[in-house]
């Protein structure tokens, strides 16, 4: 992908054609592929880039962890999160935040969400992930 640049906390896209999206590329062994790069841990992917998380298991995550996606402009109509080897439900404080910020959720194992996030995209809806590792 041409005119990335990396910032603290995250690689950001400073300009993107319809034909140059940010996809999933693979996932497994505790990280991500994303922009011909390997991402350890967890990590946000929006449209415009790629941010670390530090939780690795759901029962981690906090709305904190969500910062670089509900102050993306647009902000995302939903996220999917993906959860690890297998579905599981994110923490109630969680879901009641993104809720309240006017941001759906939908959680399934990683895997599923990393392939949604690429179908949903490449349609054009303004979707994001958080994506928990696999081994």
């Amino acid at each position: 992908m041409s005119n990335g640049r990396i910032e603290s906390g995250g690689i950001i896209l400073q300009a993107q054609g319809a034909e140059d999206r940010l996809l999933v590329e693979g996932y497994g062994d505790g990280g991500f592929r994303l922009l011909g790069r390997r991402f350890d841990g967890g990590v946000i992917v929006l449209p415009s880039g790629v941010y670390p998380v530090t939780a690795k298991t759901v029962t981690e995550l906090d709305i904190s962890d969500f910062g670089r996606l509900l102050s993306a402009d647009p902000k995302p109509e939903l996220v999917l999160i993906g959860t690890g080897t297998a579905m599981a439900l994110v923490p109630s404080a969680v879901r009641d935040a993104l809720g309240q910020a006017g941001v759906g959720c939908d959680m399934m194992d990683t895997g599923a969400a990393a392939r949604t996030y690429n179908v949903l995209l490449m349609e054009d809806r303004h979707v994001a992930a958080l994506l928990l590792p696999v081994d």
